[in-house]
């Protein structure tokens, strides 16, 4: 049975069209994914995230568990608030789901995992636990708002009280603290986001989650959808669980190396099939394109390189770019950046050339250099 978040009614009344998103009945756009997109990237824009999955872990060797429990280091989160970016593996190194942890206090950590992943995370983690003595909780009484684009902190940090406001707009990146609106309501601000732009993922409880999003729409922060959520996300470089990577592509093979801590000699799950993977070098590479032909890139088209072929990962026409790009797995290899890799991908039999550049395409809404 599709599910859905307690945004439903209101994105149907703004004239979403909708659409099933891993089981959740979501809005894809309203009206216009393009116009959402140059919103996000120009002024503010918001997202229903009420579908991702707020999970809290409790006990005296929470630290301890979760050092056992992902590949990067828990231990780089001192100050109550920091969070932290990772991707939590099974055994043979491969991707279980990428999440983001924030630290509390030493007896309390908070987890968001992807809606897709939801019930195998939960299994796996609880089943994890256990040996650490840690009570897992998922926290389905609160929905959650991303707030988006180079005008998205002013206009929540408008919807708090006075006391709070200086506080939450000092905030660093990958950092949170609680706050209270100008009604009351406790609310968790934290400064991250899935777009390349500046902005909070602020958790509401799920009672006073419709009230907060009217609130930041009377403010002009105008609704986005899935849609220019993919785009952006793209453009921004970053991952989507489950097409750029799963539990068959280790980190390595997911250019995620930089959440791979190996230094600190924590015995992680999947850490010696990380070693053995490095030790031997990686067989595959995440790599990113552009196309400066018309037509789109679209993942499973097939991606000719001088070391073999591979696929689109994830495609798309950046709206901020006006050309298609992508992240493709390629066989691994020295692939030289700009026209010069001769990498082409096939479009209806078509070998059609492709640039090769490094990801992000664009970060705060500027066009990154080589693209």
């Amino acid at each position: 049975m599709t599910q859905k978040t307690i945004l439903n009614d209101t994105h149907r009344a703004l004239g979403a069209k909708m659409v099933d998103f891993g089981g959740w009945d979501m809005p894809i756009h309203y009206g216009s994914q393009i116009d959402e997109h140059h919103q996000v990237r120009r002024d503010a824009g918001m997202f229903d995230v009420s579908h991702m999955t707020v999970v809290d872990l409790n006990g005296a060797r929470v630290r301890e568990f979760l050092r056992h429990l992902v590949a990067n280091s828990v231990d780089k989160l001192q100050k109550s608030g920091k969070a932290l970016y990772t991707a939590m593996l099974n055994p043979q190194g491969g991707v279980i789901d990428d999440l983001i942890i924030y630290f509390m206090d030493e007896s309390w950590f908070r987890l968001v995992v992807n809606a897709a992943t939801r019930d195998k995370d939960l299994a796996w983690i609880s089943a994890q636990a256990k040996a650490f003595e840690v009570i897992v909780s998922e926290r389905p009484e609160f929905g959650m708002v991303a707030v988006q684009g180079p005008n998205a902190r002013a206009k929540v940090i408008g919807l708090l009280r006075e006391e709070d406001q200086a506080p939450v707009s000092k905030l660093v990146r990958f950092s949170a603290r609680a706050a209270k609106t100008v009604d009351g309501v406790e609310v968790f601000v934290a400064r991250t986001g899935y777009t390349g732009e500046d902005g909070f993922e602020v958790i509401v409880p799920e009672a006073q989650t419709v009230a907060f999003w009217n609130a930041l729409l009377a403010a002009g922060v105008k609704p986005a959808g899935l849609g220019a959520r993919d785009t952006l996300r793209l453009e921004a470089g970053m991952n989507l669980y489950g097409q750029d990577m799963d539990d068959t592509v280790s980190p390595f093979e997911a250019a995620l190396a930089w959440t791979v801590v190996l230094d600190d000699g924590r015995d992680f799950i999947g850490r010696s099939a990380l070693e053995a993977q490095q030790a031997a070098g990686s067989a595959r590479q995440m790599i990113g394109l552009v196309m400066d032909d018309k037509g789109v890139l679209r993942h499973g088209q097939k991606v000719l390189t001088a070391y073999g072929e591979g696929e689109i990962l994830s495609g798309t026409f950046s709206p901020s770019i006006g050309k298609a790009i992508a992240f493709a797995r390629v066989p691994a290899g020295d692939i030289p950046l700009g026209a010069a890799g001769n990498v082409r991908v096939d479009i209806r039999g078509k070998e059609i050339p492709v640039r090769v550049v490094k990801f992000p395409f664009v970060r705060d809404n500027a066009i990154q250099p080589g693209i």
